[in-house]
């Protein structure tokens, strides 16, 4: 995966709504180690578990990279997130 990817799924990782310090090393660590598809499915999944509310763009940059990448699954079922 590109460095392009690193940072984005860095920029969308400063923007979540993680808040649980643990989770987010793990991200750093797995960005760090070159395993983009795997940190961004890693929020991703925090996210869902943790039900935290997304806005629209931020799920619509979610959904973006998660296409990009070709890892649409990461994705799934976080529109039921989305805030009013």
């Amino acid at each position: 995966m590109s460095l392009s990817y690193r940072a984005r799924v860095a920029a969308l990782l400063g923007d979540s709504p993680l808040a649980s310090e643990a989770v987010i090393t793990d991200v750093r660590d797995l960005l760090s180690h070159g395993e983009e598809a795997l940190a961004f499915d890693t929020m991703c999944s925090w996210i869902y578990e943790d039900a935290l509310p997304l806005t629209r763009q931020f799920h619509a940059r979610l959904v973006a990279l998660a296409s990009e990448m070709e890892t649409p699954t990461s994705v799934q079922r976080l529109d039921e997130l989305l805030g009013d």
